[in-house]
């Protein structure tokens, strides 16, 4: 483990000592957590039973949280949602660009390991949008570019976002033949090959794209999680394909499941069980 990682470690062992001592916060978090998982309005009782509160506390907890306007009180069904203040401060969270903030460093690390470009990307739709790019000294020429879509099902780096979401999303997102566009005449042709691809890449960790948005360029990508286990951006190396035989393409998987790891330690999620050819070391 490194010295930043034991630092880490150990200020999340401060955290959680903190943290006990103050329960009215933890609580506080947990109903707004609660009611962020649950589609419709929750009534107190409910949300006491949830936490293992009393109602007593439970109704504070509320009324502090309805005047902070984190909370609102429906009366008319004696239930509580979600309040504009949320919504307030999660724009303020995307105003800031916190996954790029979060993820330079791990690209700018991940391209020092491999010596190759490195990429972090999200779902938009059905569509792969690229959000930052972190190139080597002498990086290779490539379609993808910051702001640009492609495909997502061509991509490793959409399927590896593609291969954690339920699967009723996933046809969704591709409800006909029609949605399966192609660049190179190569990839999925319908849901039943994506979704053939997509278990074989959820089960071993990592995806891997060759030369279906462009000839001779290949990649691989894994995804990063947050607290609720949901996909919410990748991490892709992609590379020249002659210049890295397919049966090197597992090593390099690792370091972009290292970089992926990390990024979802430092969202607070929790990346899943994986296959022991795939496990590796996460450093925040």
């Amino acid at each position: 483990m490194t010295a930043e990682a034991q630092r880490g470690d150990a200020h999340r062992g401060e955290s959680r000592g903190t943290s006990s001592k103050m329960p009215a916060v933890r609580h506080a978090v947990g109903v707004l957590r609660r009611l962020a998982a649950s589609p419709d309005p929750l009534p107190a009782a409910a949300l006491a039973r949830s936490l293992e509160v009393p109602r007593s506390t439970m109704y504070h907890l509320l009324s502090v949280l309805v005047d902070e306007g984190l909370v609102v009180h429906l009366p008319e069904q004696h239930r509580y949602g979600l309040g504009l203040g949320v919504f307030e401060l999660g724009s303020a969270y995307l105003r800031h660009d916190p996954l790029e903030h979060l993820a330079r460093p791990l690209l700018a690390r991940l391209v020092q390991d491999v010596g190759d470009t490195a990429h972090l990307a999200i779902l938009h739709g059905a569509e792969l949008l690229y959000l930052l790019k972190v190139q080597p000294e002498h990086p290779t020429t490539l379609v993808t570019d910051v702001g640009v879509r492609m495909p997502a099902h061509l991509t490793a780096s959409g399927r590896a976002l593609l291969a954690h979401l339920p699967a009723e999303q996933v046809r969704a997102l591709f409800p006909s033949q029609e949605s399966f566009l192609d660049r190179t005449g190569s990839g999925p042709r319908n849901l039943p090959e994506l979704r053939s691809m997509l278990a074989t890449e959820r089960r071993r960790g990592w995806s891997e794209e060759d030369g279906l948005i462009t000839p001779e360029v290949a990649s691989v990508a894994a995804p990063s999680f947050d607290h609720n286990g949901h996909p919410v951006a990748s991490v892709a190396v992609p590379f020249r394909r002659q210049a890295r035989a397919p049966e090197s393409w597992p090593q390099l998987a690792r370091h972009v499941l290292r970089a992926a790891d990390a990024l979802t330690h430092r969202l607070g999620g929790t990346p899943p069980q994986r296959t022991a050819s795939s496990t590796v070391d996460t450093e925040s």
